[in-house]
């Protein structure tokens, strides 16, 4: 829960959470306060992590101040400011719950706070990359437990899914964008630092962009299954059948008849795609795996620089029998999910299904 004036981006869930001041990273305004109440499951925890905390300096903080407060055991840590900083960027508390309150009188600078907070039972958070073991003799696999909400956080990511991302990107972040994780629940990351690449490419992936980025000595590289890269961990499935709800019979310039059928739907087509009869709603492109497979997600990409035509969004169905359908609701469960698809007819677009669909038949 949180309330007050002075509260920036805030997620909060059971397991993990994000919470900021207001305007965070630009200068928080004068005048504000916000309190978090955090609650976790009985039983366990609450493990905070120090994002960034930085308050105009006063003395005893009495100007602008952090002070977070354990009411189950009467403990109370700090307050904090820029001359008074948390002693280590990990607070491991022995409570569930745990109350987080920032004030600010008049001021001139500073950014404010960032932090996030993870359970007993998953520890590790945005910042676990700044403790790993740098500079691995060896490509050396690691573990972390990312958040929810990471997919607002402040910070740039650079590269994508299939080749990886520069080490100075943000980890968890980079991780909603390669599709290991839902930003709605977060969850454990396994990863491996190697060696880096002359050039990332920007990729539109799982709602976010990721920027173009020159070399770096160090990548990282997000691992679904395993984490040695082997075909079952970013196997490719093949297609047996396509079917779809209409296709175009288009007649060109010409005279010449080109037919927009569902069989021209694969990724690796030259030339045409697919494309619903033009005036058609609710249209669909069925695709059959042949058996039942473990689907993760879906690229989609614009017709071709030749005929400019792309998919903005879209719905996914998944069926066992070819019969009886189901939509996809992603982690929330709540509404059938809206993917975000291409924004020009050249580029891919990666979109994970967390969790995966179990099925023969997806539309």
């Amino acid at each position: 829960v949180s309330a007050g004036n002075g509260c920036g981006h805030t997620l909060l869930t059971p397991h993990s959470g994000t919470l900021s001041s207001k305007n965070y990273p630009g200068t928080y305004p004068n005048h504000t306060m916000c309190c978090w109440r955090l609650q976790a499951p009985p039983g366990t925890s609450l493990l905070l992590a120090f994002g960034d905390v930085d308050l105009e300096p006063s003395e005893h903080c009495a100007h602008s101040s952090l002070l977070l407060a354990d009411p189950q055991t009467g403990t109370a840590y700090g307050p904090y400011c820029r001359n008074s900083v948390p002693s280590a960027p990990l607070l491991v508390t022995n409570s569930s719950t745990v109350t987080v309150l920032f004030n600010s009188t008049s001021h001139h600078s500073g950014r404010g706070l960032l932090l996030s907070y993870a359970t007993s039972q998953h520890p590790g958070t945005h910042y676990t990359q700044e403790h790993v073991s740098p500079d691995p003799p060896l490509t050396m696999c690691f573990s972390v437990y990312c958040p929810a909400g990471c997919k607002d956080i402040h910070g740039d990511i650079w590269g994508n899914p299939s080749q990886g991302y520069r080490d100075t990107s943000v980890l968890c972040k980079a991780a909603v964008h390669a599709g290991v994780i839902a930003d709605e629940l977060g969850g454990q990351v396994t990863l491996s630092r190697e060696k880096g690449i002359t050039l990332y490419e920007s990729a539109f992936a799982n709602g976010l962009r990721s920027k173009r980025g020159s070399l770096s000595e160090k990548r990282l590289v997000f691992h679904k299954v395993c984490c040695l890269l082997s075909p079952a961990c970013d196997d490719v499935l093949e297609v047996v059948a396509f079917n779809a709800s209409s296709w175009w019979h288009e007649v060109d310039v010409l005279g010449q008849d080109r037919a927009w059928v569902a069989e021209r739907a694969a990724l690796s087509t030259a030339g045409h795609s697919w494309a619903a009869e033009p005036g058609t709603e609710a249209a669909w492109l069925e695709l059959d795996l042949g058996t039942r497979r473990n689907v993760t997600g879906i690229i989609t990409k614009g017709s071709s620089e030749q005929h400019n035509y792309y998919v903005t969004s879209y719905h996914v169905s998944s069926s066992r029998d070819g019969k009886n359908w189901r939509p996809y609701r992603g982690s929330s469960g709540q509404e059938d999910k809206v993917f975000e698809g291409n924004a020009d007819s050249q580029g891919e677009v990666f979109n994970a299904f967390i969790p995966p669909v179990v099925a023969r038949y997806i539309r």
